[in-house]
């Protein structure tokens, strides 16, 4: 184990390498985000993640969903998820929940943080409310052409956001995996006990002369 982590405890040390098997994250949704969020945490020594997706894998997803191979098809996401990261980190317990949030809900797991990978608004709003009523707190992440946000709920609510579904313009796989670094830095800095930014907004994007963007908005208070 001290091999694997071996930079990793260079730069943080080992007790808290050693704290993080004990952490325990609950990711919803296995897609996108999911997949490099899941491929992130694992690798950095996570003890235990709960994958959450009652959806199969689709070709035509395959290029931005990275834990996925074409013989993947048809095969439930959180599952083939599950079984990359335990191959990828045998120090990490990965269970895949094949349901739905409101499903897995009743589970009544306990855990330290919840990272939204989904692509639905209905779904992070009921994250938003769970995570209001358990004191756990959320990261919020989502993706269109060569944009993305991410935001550490805490104090603030989902709420505030005012946004209507729409169907999305497409989505650049390099992107995605940007986003998902993003809420799995600031997940790792949450779960080792360093400083974070809540309840701040931010939008990466890149502009029509491909410079990268990065705007930062304090969110309200619930």
């Amino acid at each position: 184990m001290k091999e694997y982590f071996k930079r990793q405890i260079e730069l943080w040390g080992e007790d808290t390498q050693n704290s993080l098997v004990d952490k325990k994250v609950a990711i919803i949704g296995c897609g996108g985000l999911g997949s490099s969020v899941g491929i992130a945490l694992g690798s950095s020594g996570i003890g235990s993640l709960y994958l959450v997706d009652f959806d199969r894998v689709s070709t035509h997803n395959i290029h931005r969903q990275i834990a996925f191979e074409i013989d993947d098809e048809g095969k439930y996401k959180a599952e083939v998820l599950a079984n990359l990261i335990e191959k990828r980190c045998p120090f990490v317990k990965a269970t895949p929940f094949v349901k739905s949030f409101d499903e897995f809900k009743k589970e009544k797991i306990d855990f330290d943080l919840i990272i939204d990978c989904t692509d639905n608004l209905e779904t992070r709003a009921k994250i938003d409310e769970f995570s209001k009523k358990t004191g756990v707190p959320w990261i919020y992440g989502s993706v269109e052409k060569f944009n993305g946000q991410v935001c550490f709920f805490d104090k603030s609510s989902f709420k505030a956001f005012k946004i209507t579904n729409k169907t999305p313009a497409g989505i650049a796989a390099p992107m995605v995996m940007m986003i998902a670094s993003f809420e799995a830095n600031i997940a790792i800095r949450y779960l080792t006990g360093l400083s974070v930014d809540k309840d701040r907004l931010y939008y990466l994007y890149f502009n029509s002369l491909g410079e990268l963007i990065v705007q930062k908005f304090k969110m309200p208070k619930d």
